[in-house]
Formats: C-alpha cells, structure tokens, sequence
C-alpha cells in the first residue's frame, strides 16, 4: 500500500518536473538540447535567476523508496537465459528478456519464467496470441510431415 502511494506521488512530482534545456539551445544550433552545467560568469541560469532556465537539483528527485523501480512496483531484471533467473524473487522482480535473444530461446525463457510465477515487462504479444502461435507453428509442422507422407507413398 505505502509502495502504491509512493508511486503515485513519484507521476505527480515527474509531472511538474520541468524539461531541463541547455542554456541558449534554442537559440542556436550548433547547441544541443541535452543539459549541460551552464558555467558563464554573469550567466543567470548559473545564479539560479527567476529569469535563468530551471537548472537539475536534489528537490526534483522522487520518493527514495521507489526510485529505479518500474510503474507497476517491481524491480526491472534483464535476462538472457534461463540461469539468469535462479536467484530472483518474483514477488520483487520482475523479468525484460534480451531483445537480442531469438524466438526459439526467447519462448523457452518467457515459458520458464512465466511458470515460476514471474512478471514479464516485455512479451510485445499476449499469451494468447503466443499460444495461437504456437498451434499454428505444430499444426504447420503437423502438415509438412503429412505432405512428406504422402510423397514417400507415390
């Protein structure tokens, strides 16, 4: 419950935090967006002016409670493999499979991970839709094997 809050209050405070701009970046373009210390000696973004830019500072920072962890309350892990699973806990992790594994071990490691009870972040499909796929995956397989059958008797 006092997780839940804590979450609700992290959206609120992000929603009010402003987008920190570096100094003059939309004056010229050489000047990238990205924030940078502003460090000229009569800057006003550097004396923290009313009329300076909003500069990064402790106050903006959410709750320490919930910091790092994902919307829903769990702790994000990546996983490559199954092993990568041994040593977490469901109740507090939970599971981003590495976009650079292939289909054949990605399905092996979501129907390992789904069956000890873990929270997949990142299964881009329903389970449904995964289910289906895999019927039609056999089914197709299923009628290869019977094409070949049927081959091999004429």
């Amino acid at each position: 419950m006092e997780q839940k809050r804590m979450i609700e209050l992290r959206k609120k405070i992000k929603k009010k935090r402003p987008s920190f701009r570096r100094v003059e970046s939309w004056r010229y373009v050489r000047v990238k967006d990205s924030w940078r210390k502003a460090r000229g000696i009569d800057s006003r973004t550097r004396i923290k002016s009313k009329s300076g830019v909003k500069s990064p500072s402790v106050g903006y920072r959410g709750p320490k409670k919930v910091r790092g962890l994902h919307p829903s309350g769990y702790e994000e892990v990546r996983v490559h493999n199954i092993n990568d699973l041994k040593g977490l806990n469901n109740k507090k992790h939970a599971i981003k499979v590495s976009t650079k594994l292939g289909v054949k071990k990605r399905i092996s490691v979501i129907d390992y991970a789904q069956s000890r009870g873990f929270k997949v972040l990142n299964l881009g499909i329903s389970q449904r839709e995964l289910e289906s796929l895999e019927a039609a995956l056999v089914s197709s397989i299923e009628d290869l094997e019977d094409e070949d059958l049927l081959e091999d008797e004429d």
